[in-house]
């Protein structure tokens, strides 16, 4: 396993940046009167995600790391929700959101993972 020397390093980070990039691809090809309305709530959503975790990674204590990184999986639930908006409205198909959808999938396991992880090391350390 390689040593962790900065939140680039982690992969849950490496993920929420991809799973950026895709939806600022996807996004730009909705309606210009959304720039404002869903557009923006989708980009903030997915930016949220590797921000929270790089600002988790930060802090002093594993309690505060652990409450960024539930905040990153709650802007993760958010993106996936407003993507389900954004087929309904049929600003996007099924076939355009297949990548983005398996990546959000994946990263809503890694941040439950890195989550319990969080937990059970708080728990060892009383």
């Amino acid at each position: 396993m390689n040593k962790i020397n900065s939140f680039k390093d982690l992969l849950v980070w490496q993920k929420g940046m991809e799973i950026v990039k895709l939806v600022y691809a996807i996004s730009s090809n909705f309606p210009k009167e959304e720039i404002f309305g869903l557009t923006s709530q989708i980009r903030r959503a997915a930016t949220s995600i590797p921000l929270n975790i790089a600002e988790g990674y930060g802090r002093s204590s594993r309690l505060s790391y652990r409450s960024f990184i539930r905040i990153a999986r709650s802007s993760n639930q958010e993106l996936e929700t407003a993507m389900e908006i954004a087929l309904m409205l049929e600003f996007v198909s099924d076939k355009d959101v297949v990548e983005l959808k398996r990546n959000i999938e994946e990263e809503s396991r890694m941040l439950n993972s890195l989550i319990q992880k969080l937990s059970d090391e708080q728990k060892d350390n009383k």
